[in-house]
């Protein structure tokens, strides 16, 4: 069982909140100064962190997958302002004041304070100006190894917040030590480049700073917690998106080669909730079910809505609804059933995401873990940073056995353009659901020269226009109308007008087209 959860009960008591603002911790409350001051109580505050990945994964795939070809808003004729909200990020024109982007952007810098309040505790800071993180001596009884740990787990979570927030706002305001009001106010937004330098920095020191056991070595009561290979795996990522495929190469060949893990043989496993951080799992953010207040709330999210108990337990809300061009391209593939249920019949049946599905006793109390690197995506990773060779083809028709389908031959994948293509649909449907969809689409248009995101959604939009965008209500957009959405500006999200509005001392410049 997860007895990382059993901590993050305790941790997140203390740590994790709901207070709006993000970057400053109370100064009439005592415990970040007073209680995180040994081992044991910094590992409280730092599974915390772990627990405070829940919440920006609440509203994420809004974010993410919604805006792409294998998702759209299930209720297109529907005036609920909680179904508009969703359409206008399924069109590409959300408002300045969405509330899902805003609770999305709170969560997450409330998590990135948390774990920045346990470095500050481990006396480890990061140098702006060199790029670098630096460790401090500190008054705590610790031993070396143990504190590097835990410095890199905490290092690997703020990291992994950034990485999202570069890539879904561009730059952002760099917090990377506590704050008190005043100077909050007086922080403005920093470049991209700025966020991927801190990014960087963070997961080169939690690479060198965390254990390398090989997966078979990792005792069963620290699965979950980040490791070395995590944090290589994730950085290469963040080289790649870069378009920094040299630098991304060998990681991924180290992690491939030395790390211990691999695939699954069976797809479906991967995702079972008693085969839980199985060796494809490099990370996860995890839940536990039982009335803790740690369960996956997605099985109810995207199971079909109106069904009663037929499908869940208190019935689903119908989000995340797969695109019939997913349908199709999945079927003769044996990771359909994993990806997509469907309950009914006919023109009446109801498709829904499957992937993260289990039965629950409770409403939004699911077992099911929500994977952040897998495997699958090291060796699909490494051929996109190698391109067009044989190496990268035989990484490609590695992950095809076990989804039914025959490799691919020399004579079918015979140029840059199809090898790209055969590329960027499998990584569609092996990680579909999983938010990576977009992220992918977005990287493609700097590592790839024949698929972009703005022509993939364009292509979307047109397959998916008769029979579900025409449907809008009040009023139903053009096609022209979709097109003129899909624009570069509009890749990223609007920075929350509140935090413009509220901020008495300096102009926060909006993004690009909002």
């Amino acid at each position: 069982m997860k007895r990382l959860h059993i901590l993050i009960l305790i941790g997140s008591l203390g740590l994790f909140s709901c207070k709006k603002v993000i970057d400053v911790y109370p100064q009439s409350n005592p415990n970040t100064i007073t209680y995180y001051s040994s081992p044991a109580e910094v590992k409280a505050a730092l599974t915390g962190c772990y627990n405070g990945m829940q919440r920006p994964l609440f509203y994420e795939w809004q974010m993410t997958e919604l805006r792409t070809d294998n998702s759209k808003q299930g209720q297109p004729g529907s005036t609920a302002s909680t179904n508009r909200d969703l359409s206008d990020l399924d069109m590409f024109t959300p408002s300045t004041s969405h509330q899902a982007i805003y609770n999305y952007w709170l969560a997450t810098y409330n998590n990135i304070r948390n774990a920045n309040i346990v470095l500050e505790k481990l006396g480890v800071v990061y140098d702006a100006s060199a790029g670098t993180i630096n460790f401090e001596d500190i008054d705590m009884n610790i031993v070396d190894v143990d504190r590097k740990q835990l410095a890199g787990e905490a290092l690997f979570i703020r990291a992994y917040h950034y990485f999202n927030l570069v890539r879904l706002f561009g730059g952002v305001f760099l917090v990377h030590q506590s704050l008190l009001p005043d100077a909050a106010k007086a922080m403005n937004r920093v470049s991209a480049e700025e966020i991927y330098k801190l990014i960087e920095a963070d997961l080169k020191t939690a690479a060198a700073s965390m254990n390398s056991l090989q997966y078979s070595q990792i005792p069963s009561a620290d699965l979950g917690r980040a490791t070395s290979w995590a944090a290589k795996g994730l950085l290469a990522k963040v080289y790649l998106t870069q378009n920094k495929k040299a630098d991304a190469i060998p990681l991924l060949q180290d992690v491939m080669t030395n790390s211990g893990y691999l695939l699954r043989p069976a797809y479906a496993d991967v995702f079972a909730i008693d085969k839980e951080m199985n060796a494809e799992i490099l990370f996860a953010v995890r839940y536990k079910a039982g009335g803790l207040g740690l369960g996956s709330p997605f099985a109810n999210t995207f199971a079909p809505l109106g069904t009663g108990s037929q499908v869940i337990n208190g019935d689903g809300d119908g989000l995340n609804y797969p695109t019939a061009d997913l349908d199709t391209a999945t079927n003769g593939d044996a990771r359909k059933p994993t990806l997509i249920g469907v309950f009914g019949t006919g023109s009446a049946a109801k498709f829904y995401v499957k992937k993260f599905f289990s039965q629950v006793t409770l409403v939004d109390d699911a077992e099911n873990d929500f994977p952040v690197l897998r495997f699958a995506d090291i060796l699909l990773m490494l051929a996109e940073a190698q391109g067009y060779t044989p190496t990268s083809i035989d990484l490609i028709n590695s992950v095809r056995p076990r989804a039914g389908l025959p490799i691919y031959t020399a004579a079918e994948i015979n140029s840059v353009a199809s090898f790209e293509k055969a590329l960027s649909n499998e990584r569609r449907i092996e990680f579909a659901f999983e938010n990576q969809r977009f992220f992918d689409l977005l990287r493609f248009n700097k590592t790839m020269t024949t698929i972009t995101i703005e022509q993939t959604m364009k292509d979307h939009f047109a397959d998916e226009y008769y029979t579900h965008y025409r449907l809008y209500v009040a009023p139903a957009p053009t096609l022209q109308e979709l097109y003129d959405n899909t624009t570069p500006e509009h890749m990223l999200l609007p920075i929350p007008q509140r935090e413009i509005d509220t901020n008495t001392q300096l102009t926060i410049p909006q993004n690009p087209g909002y």
